[in-house]
C-alpha cells in the first residue's frame, strides 16, 4: 500500500487529533478526556463535510491535541475538499493586536485564499462567503466565555451571513475556559447592541460555541441558517480549562492563560475607563491601575471580603496602551478559590472602590462602559453612589430570564 504525501500528513495529524487520553500520564490524572469538535469530526473520517467545498472560520486556537492547525491538517487530508479560510479579529494565524485583521491574503503554507471577516456582516460578508466558492463553512475557533469577547459575534455574523448566501454551517466546539455552571451579569439591552455585543446575552454567558450557536439561530437570526454542531465527549459544565487536558493557545494577544480568561468577562469593564487594563504587562486583566492610585484601592477592594479573591497593592509600567511607559499604581487579582470567584461581582465592586478612592477616576469619553456592560446602568447607578450589591441587583430580573432561556440549550 502506498501514500501520497497529503495522505501521511492526514494520518499524522489525525493521530494527533484522535490521542485524548492516550497518556497513562494523563489517564492518571483523570486528565487528557475531553475530545473537542474537531477531535470528534476526525474520528469520524469527516463524514459531515463529505463532497463539500469547504471553508473554515478559525484562528491560532484551532488546533488539534498535538498543537497542529486544523486548517494545516484538513488541507493535507485528501477526504476533505478545504478551498478557503476565513479570519477573525487578530487575523487566521494571529498577527495583528486588538482591533485589527490580516486582511485578503493566501496563506504562505497551504496556498488556500485567507478572506478578512472583521468588522464585516450582512449582506457584504454574505457576498465574501459566495465569492469564496464554499458550500459549507465550518466554524472552530475558542471562546473566553464572555459577551464581549469578540469571536461568538463572528459566529453569530457568519452564520447571519451563510443564511443570506445560502450556505450550510459546521460549529465544532471546544470548552468555555471558566466552566459553563452559570450565567453572571448584566444582559445586553438591544439599543446598545455594537460587535462587543449583538443580542441579549449575560455578560458572562456560561455556554459553549455550539450552544451559543444553537440559541442565535433559534431565538435571534431572523433567517436561520442551515446548522450542525459537533459537540465534544468528556467535558463537564463544571471543568475549568486546565481539567480538559487540552493545550491552551492564547485566543488573543491580552488573553495568555487561562487565568486570564477567568478574571476577563469582570476586569475587562476597565476598557471603559481612564485606568489601565493591564494591557502591555504580563498580567493583563489581572493587573488595573493608573497614576496616582496607592494602597488605598487595595484596602477598600479588599474590606467587603469578596468571595474567592484577594487584592494585593501592584505598582507596574505597562509597555504599550494606556500609560505605556509609566509607573502607575493600581490592584493586582489574585485568585485563591476559583468555584466561588464571581468574576462580574468583582468588576463591579473595583469600580466602586476604584471611584471612591482615587479623585482622578473617569469613564471614557464615549462611554464605552455602556457597550461592555449593555446599557447605560451600571454607570449611571456608579456615578449616583450605588454600592456593589446595589448595582449587582439591579440586574437580577433580566439575568434570571435569561438564565431561563439558556437553559433549553444546555448540551452538557
Amino acid at each position: 500500500m502506498s501514500l501520497s504525501r497529503r495522505g501521511l500528513l492526514a494520518a499524522g495529524g489525525a493521530v494527533g487529533a484522535l490521542a485524548a487520553g492516550a497518556s497513562p500520564t494523563a489517564a492518571h490524572s483523570g486528565r487528557g478526556r475531553v475530545r473537542t469538535g474537531f477531535d470528534r469530526l476526525a474520528a469520524d473520517g469527516y463524514a459531515q463535510l463529505s463532497g463539500q467545498r469547504v471553508g473554515l472560520v478559525t484562528n491560532p486556537t484551532g488546533i488539534t491535541r498535538d498543537v497542529r492547525h486544523i486548517v494545516d491538517v484538513m488541507h493535507a487530508d485528501e477526504r476533505v475538499n478545504l478551498v478557503a479560510v476565513f479570519g477573525p479579529e487578530h487575523g487566521f494565524r494571529g498577527t495583528a493586536q486588538a482591533g485589527g485583521s490580516e486582511g485578503r491574503y493566501d496563506d504562505p503554507a497551504t496556498g488556500l485564499p485567507v478572506y478578512d471577516t472583521y468588522l464585516k456582516s450582512g449582506q457584504p460578508l454574505a457576498d465574501i462567503f459566495t465569492a469564496s466558492g464554499v458550500e459549507t463553512i465550518v466554524f472552530d475557533i475558542q471562546d473566553a466565555g464572555a459577551r464581549f469577547y469578540t469571536y461568538i459575534w463572528t459566529l453569530y455574523d457568519c452564520m447571519q451571513a451563510a443564511a443570506l448566501a445560502g450556505k450550510r454551517f459546521v460549529v465544532l466546539d471546544r470548552p468555555n475556559p471558566v466552566t459553563g455552571r452559570a450565567a453572571l451579569g448584566p444582559v445586553l439591552d438591544k439599543a446598545f447592541a455594537t460587535f462587543v455585543g449583538r443580542e441579549p446575552i449575560a455578560q458572562a454567558h456560561g455556554m459553549t460555541v455550539t450552544e451559543l450557536a444553537r440559541l442565535f439561530n433559534d431565538e435571534f437570526l431572523t433567517k436561520p441558517v442551515e446548522l450542525e454542531t459537533v459537540r465534544m465527549s468528556g467535558w463537564r459544565r463544571s471543568d475549568f480549562f486546565d481539567d480538559t487536558g487540552l493545550p491552551w493557545v492564547p485566543p488573543s494577544p491580552n488573553m495568555p492563560t487561562p487565568q486570564t480568561a477567568l478574571v476577563y468577562s469582570g476586569t475587562c469593564l476597565f476598557e471603559g475607563t481612564n485606568l489601565s487594563e493591564g494591557r502591555g504587562t504580563t498580567r493583563p486583566f489581572e493587573l488595573l491601575g493608573a497614576e496616582g492610585i496607592d494602597s488605598r484601592w487595595a484596602q477598600a477592594a479588599n474590606a467587603p471580603e469578596l468571595p474567592g479573591v484577594r487584592f494585593r497593592e501592584a505598582y507596574f509600567a505597562p509597555t504599550f496602551s494606556k500609560f505605556q511607559g509609566k509607573t502607575i499604581g493600581g490592584v493586582q487579582l489574585h485568585i485563591h478559590d476559583r468555584t466561588s470567584y464571581d468574576p462580574v461581582r468583582t468588576g463591579i465592586a473595583l469600580l466602586v472602590t476604584a471611584k471612591r478612592t482615587w479623585s482622578g477616576f473617569a469613564w471614557r469619553p464615549d462611554n464605552w462602559i455602556d457597550k461592555l456592560t449593555g446599557s447605560a446602568n451600571v454607570r449611571t447607578m456608579i456615578d449616583a453612589g450605588a454600592g456593589t450589591d446595589e448595582v449587582v441587583g439591579a440586574w437580577q430580573g433580566e439575568l434570571a430570564a435569561f438564565r431561563a432561556v439558556r437553559k433549553g440549550y444546555l448540551r452538557y
